[in-house]
């Protein structure tokens, strides 16, 4: 009898021995507590969180990490959201409004949390590069990295992952060109990626991509605007040195809710079927834009035209006195101005600016005898003495008309 108990004695020793020394490698994923087993975690998940945790660190006044404690169950930690075994999303950083963020660099082993479908970081100081290793996260769906330092290229990898919907890395300082892997990416339909210091010229979209929202204004690219999917809603490339003309590109594009191409070198006419477009702005100044204003012989209902600072000549058009805000300033605008247009601050219009063009009057009409309350107009700097004595922006300067040397047919 005795015998036989120091023989199940030494085999239990044996066999805590070998359990011990069994799940010593796996990084500790099964997990325990002052409560015994709480949770079991893939090891490559945990040793990839280990990682994460060691090049991250919070920014003073942010206690983001202090429940990182990886005696514990890592899928109740905070911005980490588990299904079984693995990581499917990772929220970094305390997301509250005004909370400091972190500061570090991403490690690659976030590529070995192979089942992530989010990752998000919030603002911070974070620097470094974007981890190719990203890449092997084929799961991947939304990836938002905004409003930190990060700076080298956008990892080409990332337009191979095949469920990629929305790839935010805006207000960072990444630079080189923009993968053509992006622009062919299938399923992408959100591509953010505005204040950085991208380069280059912009690669074609295919007719079949998914995209929604385009976003790449305040970069450093250059030449023509490319073809781009009619699918998208949303188009922003303001302030880079895009050149050329845009009147084969946009009218493709009939879904626009947001167009905003200014401050760019964009040349040639302004395609008339835009202004029938569902926007809820049209921002086309500062380019070098030319011709006639032509919209369609329906009235515009945009919110917002902006139209000023380009090349543009011929009559003010007459269907744009429905638009709440209109700024036709600093063109070569000639002619009179519509009554209509006029008469429109009456009707909803709340800014007019034509000042800085060849205006030679005002068209015989039903014009508003005063400007309403709350509303603008500014005609300084025309062929014509101004009929309302209203206040202007600075920008516009203090004479009233141009020198009569510049307005030949002007009959003051």
């Amino acid at each position: 009898m005795m015998m036989a108990m120091m023989v199940e004695r030494c085999c239990c020793v044996r066999t805590h021995r070998f359990l011990a020394l069994f799940l010593l490698p796996l990084g500790f994923a099964l997990l325990a507590s002052s409560r015994g087993v709480v949770g079991i975690l893939d090891p490559v998940d945990f040793l990839a969180l280990q990682a994460i945790r060691k090049g991250l660190e919070d920014m003073p006044g942010s206690d983001f990490f202090s429940d990182w404690d990886f005696t514990a169950d890592p899928c109740a930690f905070p911005g980490v959201f588990c299904a079984g075994d693995r990581v499917m999303a990772l929220a970094l950083g305390d997301p509250r409004a005004g909370y400091p963020g972190l500061q570090g660099s991403l490690d690659p082993a976030l590529g070995r949390l192979s089942a992530l479908a989010e990752l998000s970081l919030v603002p911070g100081r974070v620097t470094g590069p974007v981890p190719d290793e990203l890449a092997g996260c084929p799961d991947l769906r939304f990836l938002a990295l905004s409003k930190n330092l990060l700076s080298g290229p956008i990892p080409a990898g990332l337009g191979a992952l095949p469920r990629l919907r929305t790839l935010d890395l805006s207000y960072n300082q990444l630079s080189g060109p923009l993968p053509p892997s992006l622009t062919a990416a299938p399923t992408l339909s959100n591509l953010i990626l505005c204040h950085n210091e991208l380069s280059g010229t912009l690669p074609p979209f295919p007719d079949a991509a998914s995209l929604l929202r385009l976003d790449l204004k305040h970069n450093q690219l250059s030449g023509p605007v490319p073809s781009l999917p009619p699918s998208l809603q949303y188009l922003a490339l303001s302030h880079n040195t895009l050149t050329g003309p845009v009147d084969t590109v946009l009218p493709r594009l009939t879904r626009l809710i947001f167009l905003d191409l200014s401050s760019n070198l964009l040349e040639g006419p302004i395609p008339g079927s835009v202004f029938e477009f569902p926007l809820a702005a049209l921002q086309l100044q500062r380019n070098a834009f030319s011709g006639k204003v032509e919209p369609p012989q329906e009235d515009v209902v945009i919110p917002v035209v902006d139209l000023s600072y380009n090349r543009l000549w011929g009559a003010v058009p007459p269907q744009l006195a429905a638009v709440g805000r209109l700024y036709l300033n600093n063109n070569r605008f000639s002619g009179e101005v519509p009554s209509r247009l006029v008469q429109g601050l009456s009707n909803g219009m709340q800014l007019l600016y034509l000042q800085h063009n060849f205006l030679t009057g005002i068209e015989i009409g039903p014009a508003a005898a005063a400007i309403p309350v709350g509303a603008s107009l500014c005609l300084q700097y025309n062929c014509m003495v101004p009929p309302f004595d209203t206040p202007c922006p600075l920008k516009a300067g203090t004479q009233k008309m141009r020198p009569v040397y510049q307005c030949p047919d002007w009959r003051g």
